[in-house]
């Protein structure tokens, strides 16, 4: 490739990553903002909005509803979806492709009308204005993420090990246990990562299935900003961001051990 290409390339990344990136992380200075409200330039840098965040009403009861939708979301997630990746790695499978669209195609279905048809489901089996319902909720649109990580590192599975375990005595269970999941780790926990960064950071399916009891951290952000603009959202935005941050380089660093999506 030449230098002058390659140059251009790194330019137009650069560029890219500060028009999609760059609206997010401007968030951040203005929550150590000293003002009463949203002003730029700061008048001065305070810790107000952040002690606002950490009081006990509202954002800690509503940030503990998303860490446990999330986290029961994420289990089921992770276990349907490596389940039916499994199955989908078999050659023998018919209608493979089309099975594969239908359990991915929750990722492709705008989540209003995922949310509106949940909705409708829910209420018929009393499960609206529940943590079960808003588990199950976030569990199946965030199953799609696992499949496709686990499919993908599937592809690079030797199967002869899963025979030589068969062939040596080993049950299905037992074969699975020590040998396939132990290789295929790095992309269920990239895709259980994304499951859970998908059900954390979900508003909408929470404002058809969720009643108050459940009010997660983006519904609870969604309501302030439609009320009226309280700084202290920018602060919660803030953690989130760096949460996220978090979680993503786990997932790249997943990505590059072996037997990970980027094997």
């Amino acid at each position: 490739m030449p230098p002058l290409f390659r140059s251009l390339q790194y330019v137009f990344c650069c560029l890219a990553m500060v028009f999609l990136v760059g609206p997010i992380l401007s968030v951040i200075p203005i929550s150590f903002s000293s003002a009463s409200f949203l002003s730029y330039p700061l008048p001065g840098a305070s810790w107000q909005w952040y002690q606002k965040v950490l009081a006990p009403q509202p954002w800690l009861p509503a940030l503990k509803n998303s860490v446990i939708v999330g986290t029961g979301a994420t289990a089921l997630a992770t276990v349907l979806g490596t389940l039916a990746a499994l199955g989908l790695a078999r050659n023998d499978l018919p209608g493979r492709s089309a099975l594969l669209g239908m359990l991915i195609s929750p990722m492709v279905v705008p989540v209003v009308i995922s949310g509106v048809a949940m909705y409708f489901l829910f209420a018929r089996v009393g499960l609206t204005a529940s943590y079960l319902g808003m588990i199950l909720a976030h569990a199946a649109l965030g199953a799609p993420f696992v499949v496709i990580t686990v499919t993908a590192t599937l592809r690079n599975f030797d199967t002869t090990l899963v025979r030589a375990a068969y062939s040596l005595g080993a049950s299905p269970l037992h074969a699975f246990r020590t040998v396939t999941l132990p290789l295929i780790a790095p992309g269920v926990i990239s895709g259980a990562l994304f499951a859970f960064i998908y059900s954390f950071d979900e508003v909408v399916v929470a404002l058809f299935i969720g009643g108050p009891e459940q009010r997660t951290l983006p519904r609870q952000m969604f309501d302030g900003i439609r009320d009226n603009i309280d700084p202290s959202i920018l602060a919660m935005s803030t953690i989130l961001v760096g949460i996220t941050i978090a979680f993503m380089a786990v997932i790249a660093y997943l990505g590059r051990k072996p037997g990970g999506r980027g094997a």
